[in-house]
């Protein structure tokens, strides 16, 4: 019962809803132990002869008022009980999204999305029906069995009543038993049931690749696979879970046969009337609810712990990038200035970067580049904090980027990455994505110096045509531009541009250059390619290599000095010149 211990916050957060629903349940328990007893009384009446109209009208209205008043309470107890348990699922759902968006990339390289989702959805369902349903039959189970068990004990026969409970502690011992092992088979088949989860979503996710290579029967079969393992563990669980209400009912039929056996010598007895006897067998019968509750409490309080284990521990994971106390809250401008002696990923052991100093003044445009795998990309989501676990410092407008708050910080930056995401909404809410509120004028113009305001036009529903899932109905220069445009709506400070190119033809890549530098008078520019057309423009051209940077300067001055920069160059005219039949 460790589980509603552990939600002791959210009962005391919603006491109010819990005590006004266990009190109802009180009351609804206490009224269910009415009815036998005046069955009893009825039939001692008819044995005696001196039952009359009056009397069973008298007993007829008694019964009528107990069943009106356990239906108002049974309808507000559910309302109470089951409506706060919405809430609690409600609750933690959002503190698990709100914690999702506060994690860094190295928690997302560690757990799959269909896991994330698994605890989003059938964990919350299993906590949800610990604090309603667990709730009800952890009450209902005690008041109505602790009602019962007086009632018989107080108002009939004390020893007929222990004489029937002597196969209870069998009970209480094999259910204990029970609830263990269904705790750990439990565990294990949610843990299985986020694997097949994530083995889905990666899949539908990556359909296009696993057609191309005609993988199709190979990948139906690893799923065939998973989802025998999540059918054989969940099987575990039914097998344990299958055992709860025959072992009640073999321990209650005994009960039953105690109480019938001894019962009828306790009449013959004159201990007992008859009368008696038939509320005690009644009685016992409401007495099976209890037990089999008490069973189906288990069932729910273990299926519940497991699984609030598993969203606890998710909850529990730290977050690697944190906020200053007192941390500006104001957009920075100004120079940026990269000072880093060396930086490694999170469980890494090689330096990824190494001696990276470099000014970028106020308005400038940097351009990066390198072989794949230099460190372009991951020198560009330092600035925007994605990691913060290096040696030396990056400094924006005069003040160390951790200064900021991270939403300051990344208002004044538009970043467009290499992995260009679209949502599953039209043209246009992907492009206002980030400003919500920008009029159709605007969105337009951000597209027009994108370069994608005539392919828009074409589609279908032009601005709002469903992109799908992804931008999966997109070709790649298109949701590369779409994702430019949604970044030049913010006018950021400073624009990041992580290969945003590579999907576009050269003369398209030299409008959209152009528009920018037209456009964007005054503001910086980063731009990471592979294409060197794309940065020899720039006011500071980054070399990387392995890490570090091997040259620096201007594309005159790097052409000058010779090098992999002069050579790459060379190489990319001369192959630009073969695409166009050899003309310069």
């Amino acid at each position: 019962m460790t589980v509603f211990r552990d939600l002791f916050w959210f009962f005391r957060q919603e006491k109010k809803a819990y005590i006004t629903g266990i009190i109802a349940l009180v009351i609804v328990a206490f009224l269910e132990t009415i009815p036998p007893k005046i069955i009893g009384i009825v039939i001692d009446h008819i044995k005696e002869g001196m039952i009359t109209k009056a009397i069973l009208i008298r007993w007829m209205a008694v019964l009528f008022v107990v069943a009106v008043v356990s239906y108002v309470l049974r309808y507000w107890w559910r309302v109470l009980i089951f409506g706060s348990a919405a809430k609690l699922s409600r609750q933690l759902r959002n503190e698990l999204y709100a914690h999702f968006t506060k994690m860094s990339p190295s928690f997302y390289q560690r757990k799959r999305i269909g896991d994330l989702m698994a605890h989003a959805t059938n964990d919350l369902q299993a906590i949800q029906q610990t604090a309603g349903s667990g709730i009800l039959t952890l009450v209902d189970s005690l008041m109505l069995g602790g009602f019962v068990l007086a009632t018989m004990a107080f108002t009939i026969s004390w020893k007929l009543t222990i004489i029937s409970l002597l196969p209870m502690p069998v009970m209480a011992i094999a259910t204990s038993r029970y609830g263990t092992l269904l705790h750990q088979r439990f565990f294990k088949a949610q843990e299985a049931f986020s694997s097949l989860n994530g083995k889905v979503q990666e899949s539908i996710n990556g359909i296009r690749v696993i057609k191309a290579f005609g993988y199709e029967q190979d990948d139906i079969e690893s799923f065939r696979a998973q989802s025998e393992d999540v059918v054989a563990k969940n099987m575990a669980v039914a097998r344990i879970d299958a055992l709860f209400d025959p072992t009640i009912s073999l321990l209650v039929g005994i009960s039953f046969f105690l109480a019938v056996t001894f019962g009828a010598k306790m009449v013959l007895a004159g201990e007992l009337t008859i009368g008696e006897l038939v509320s005690f067998t009644a009685y016992l019968g409401l007495f099976i609810w209890p037990m089999l509750a008490f069973g189906w409490l288990f069932n729910i309080v273990e299926r519940g712990r497991a699984s609030y284990d598993r969203v606890r521990q998710l909850l529990a994971e730290k977050e690697e990038i944190l906020e200053a106390e007192n941390a500006i809250t104001s957009p920075p401008t100004g120079d940026i200035v990269y000072d880093i002696q060396q930086f490694t990923f999170p469980n890494g052991t090689a330096a990824v970067l190494r001696n990276i100093r470099f000014r970028l003044r106020k308005g400038e445009t940097l351009g990066i580049v390198g072989k794949t795998g230099a460190g372009k990309t991951t020198l560009l989501k330092l600035l925007l904090r994605e990691f913060d676990q290096y040696e030396g410092e990056i400094r924006f407008g005069g003040r160390e980027i951790s200064e900021y708050t991270l939403h300051a910080l990344r208002s004044s930056i538009g970043y467009v990455p290499q992995d260009h995401f679209l949502f599953s909404a039209t043209v246009k809410e992907n492009i206002a994505f980030a400003c919500p509120e920008a009029e159709e004028e605007e969105v337009i113009k951000a597209a027009k110096l994108a370069h994608v305001h005539e392919d828009i036009e074409q589609f279908s529903d032009g601005y709002e045509t469903i992109v799908g899932e992804r931008g999966v109905s997109l070709s790649g220069g298109q949701k590369q531009r779409i994702s430019i445009a949604r970044a030049l709506l913010l006018n950021p400070e400073v624009l990041v541009l992580d290969d945003s190119l590579s999907a576009v033809d050269a003369k398209t890549e030299e409008q959209i250059l152009k528009a920018l530098k037209e456009n964007r008078v005054g503001k910086t520019t980063m731009i990471a390619a592979h294409r060197l057309s794309a940065i020899q423009h720039a006011d500071l051209i980054l070399v990387l290599e392995e890490g570090r940077i091997a040259q620096m300067g201007t594309h005159e001055e790097l052409m000058r000095e010779g090098g992999w920069y002069r050579d790459m160059y060379e190489r990319q005219r001369l192959e630009s010149m073969v695409e166009r039949g050899g003309k310069a």
